[in-house]
């Protein structure tokens, strides 16, 4: 199933921790897949079209069983399909948040990890830009 252009559903529920652990991460909720289609229309199509490079999905929706394997915070928006953590080839961290933040697309977290960009929407649109403990880049002033 397409959620935009570029974007599959199965992009957003594959899970190798699942898939191990015989987990159905799977999206049974109409609520959460029309959340996955926000992200897509709101922020990571509009970004797709803007670098006009492939994004590159790491993790998507969690099923509450595979948030809690792992180790997620109970309360991430990755369980309410409202988050993904994303990579492009070829860009830094700080340049995914970069565009994102240049083109002014709504998130409510964004989060800059070593080697992903945690973005997420949220109808707070609080704007917060963080930083990952483990995060030693480039940063915004």
């Amino acid at each position: 199933m397409n959620l935009s252009k570029n974007f599959k559903l199965s992009e957003f529920t594959y899970s190798k921790t699942a898939e191990k652990n015989g987990i159905d991460n799977s999206v049974k909720q109409e609520y959460i897949l029309n959340n996955l289609k926000e992200l897509c229309f709101q922020v990571l199509q509009p970004l797709r079209d803007k670098i006009n490079k492939p994004i590159t999905i790491n993790s998507g929706y969690r099923c509450l069983k595979l948030n809690e394997l792992v180790g997620g915070v109970p309360t991430s928006q990755h369980v309410l399909g409202q988050a993904c953590d994303i990579k492009v080839k070829g860009m830094t961290s700080y340049e995914i948040a970069k565009v994102i933040m240049e083109l002014y697309l709504p998130f409510d977290q964004l989060i800059l990890y070593p080697n992903f960009v945690h973005v997420s929407i949220s109808p707070r649109d609080r704007r917060q830009l963080l930083y990952n403990k483990s995060y030693k880049g480039k940063q915004f002033d």
